[in-house]
């Protein structure tokens, strides 16, 4: 994470040198914000010269090394994981390839409805619903012991640019997710999700925190500050409460 971090820094550096950015005919002004934002973006650096697939990888990251989500040994179950950078970073922190010798050996099973390149020390499930019952039948069959130590979501559904329609529909696939724990997360276990904030979000949160003894609202320096992004962290699984019977 350090040498990650450095990368980032290295590349704010860089960028003071290159302010400029060519224009080339034929691009509109959107495509013109998109590519200078890119160029600029510390993290899109980073993530090429630490071979991540995706700048998202640092967010993962960075939640890690704050609050120690990931560690050798662990089952994950990576939702939404295509193109596979937060499998990329989980399979480094749980030592799911087996590289350390001397620590336990993790495992790492991803879920995608598009197609994920393979990657060593990763299961990959796709194309695949990850909300499907039967996609949950396979997670049971591929995870160790049929359960997962963690579940990650990065996942969000595709943008219709009516952000109150999209916020609901990412909270959804949240709760979703939430509504297999039961079946899915080990008592104890940790669930981390990327919400946009919005009208829903409490009740999200409110569920969470019946089901989990810790519940927090984290953005990574990842996530750009313009954006509405903000990830959910739950651990200490203990499932939903039900209320005594008369």
């Amino acid at each position: 994470m350090a040498r990650s971090l450095e990368l980032v820094r290295v590349s704010l550096q860089w960028q003071r040198f290159h302010t400029a950015v060519s224009h080339h005919k034929g691009r509109t002004a959107a495509e013109h914000l998109w590519l200078t934002r890119h160029l600029r973006d510390p993290f899109v650096k980073a993530a090429k010269v630490e071979s991540y697939r995706c700048r998202s990888a640092f967010k993962l990251l960075e939640v890690n090394e704050r609050h120690k989500i990931l560690r050798p040994g662990l089952r994950v179950l990576d939702c939404g994981a295509a193109p596979g950078g937060w499998s990329q970073v989980a399979v480094q922190k749980v030592n799911g390839g087996g590289t350390d010798p001397g620590a336990p050996v993790g495992f790492v099973l991803g879920v995608d409805l598009l197609h994920i390149f393979p990657l060593e020390g990763a299961t990959f499930l796709c194309p695949a619903d990850v909300t499907d019952p039967r996609t949950i039948q396979r997670v049971h069959e591929l995870l160790p012991g049929g359960r997962a130590d963690v579940i990650l979501s990065d996942m969000a559904p595709n943008a219709t640019g009516i952000r109150s329609l999209d916020h609901d529909r990412l909270i959804s696939l949240c709760s979703t997710l939430l509504d297999m724990a039961p079946d899915v997360l080990r008592p104890g276990g940790t669930f981390l999700c990327k919400t946009w904030a919005g009208s829903q979000s409490l009740g999200l949160q409110k569920r969470l925190a019946e089901q989990f003894q810790n519940t927090r609202t984290v953005k990574p320096r990842a996530s750009r500050k313009e954006s509405s992004e903000v990830y959910l962290l739950a651990t200490q699984y203990q499932r939903a409460k039900r209320p005594v019977e008369d």
